[in-house]
């Protein structure tokens, strides 16, 4: 693998643990290679317009990922890593809370001054945006089931989830006997690894139809997302969600044809290995 890929490697994952977007994630990597250096330089660097350098650089100072120096010019400083992982995991862990305490106090208000009726028979249909939320919705697709759940996504998309509340779930869903069978699209086999380790309770690989997002339990609901998925700005992944029993059909149906076609990581681990 050469540098350049290993460096995009890295920042597919990276933007990913860290919360950033596709360029906060390469200037980030780009400060840690060359040490402190000043935006401009880095904007010629990296190719890329001064003026949104500057911008994602102050993006980068308020949540404390970098910092600038007082002299002039200014230096951007990239701060170590395990800080860098630190900050991110006090932002969520301090938005959970939030959430929590605003969620429960919302809850408590409805129960107690509402009449709640949600029983129905009507298929219904929703549209989701932003990918946090969307996530959530999968969570509890996956967190409610006991058969079988598919997930036929990307390599990116894969990389996000793993730092969302989805792989707790697929434990809750597999203690409730329930599965998830992931299937995804790797063309470099040094990313089966990274692959493996969402935990899935069966993975495989295949050529997927598109570059969505297909979530869907048979009989019971289905999410599905295009190819708006793979954006960098998650406020612009939008996804569908509905329990009508007819596209939760077709979609499972695919999914069945897609698992009995796909083949097992371990095989091409194998064949990787013979190579060798």
């Amino acid at each position: 693998m050469s540098a350049q890929e290993q460096v995009e490697k890295l920042a597919v994952e990276l933007k990913g643990t860290l919360d950033l977007e596709d360029l906060e994630s390469k200037i980030y990597l780009s400060l840690l290679r060359t040490g402190p250096i000043t935006a401009s330089a880095l904007a010629k660097d990296l190719n890329i317009d001064r003026a949104r350098m500057y911008r994602t650089v102050d993006k980068l100072v308020d949540r404390n990922i970098i910092s600038t120096t007082l002299s002039s010019p200014k230096l951007c400083i990239a701060v170590e890593p395990q800080q860098a992982l630190k900050i991110a995991l006090e932002r969520k862990e301090s938005e959970l809370k939030k959430i929590k305490q605003s969620g429960e106090a919302i809850v408590d208000k409805i129960n107690s001054e509402i009449a709640t009726n949600l029983g129905t028979s009507i298929p219904t249909l929703k549209i989701v945006q932003g990918r946090t939320n969307i996530y959530s919705d999968i969570g509890q697709l996956i967190e409610k089931s006991s058969g079988t759940v598919y997930i036929a996504t990307t390599l990116e998309d894969i990389s996000k989830m793993y730092h969302s509340i989805i792989p707790e779930k697929i434990k809750v869903c597999e203690k409730n006997g329930g599965k998830v069978r992931l299937l995804v699209e790797v063309e470099d086999p040094e990313m089966i690894s990274f692959v493996k380790r969402f935990d899935a309770t069966e993975t495989k690989m295949c050529k997927l139809p598109s570059k969505g997002r297909i979530v869907v339990q048979k009989d019971k609901q289905m999410i599905m997302s295009d190819s708006n998925q793979t954006s960098s700005n998650s406020e612009l992944d939008f996804s569908l969600s509905t329990n009508a029993k007819d596209m939760i059909k077709n979609l499972d149906n695919l999914c069945q044809l897609l698992w009995k076609s796909a083949k097992p990581l371990d095989k091409i681990n194998s064949k990787k290995e013979k190579k060798k």
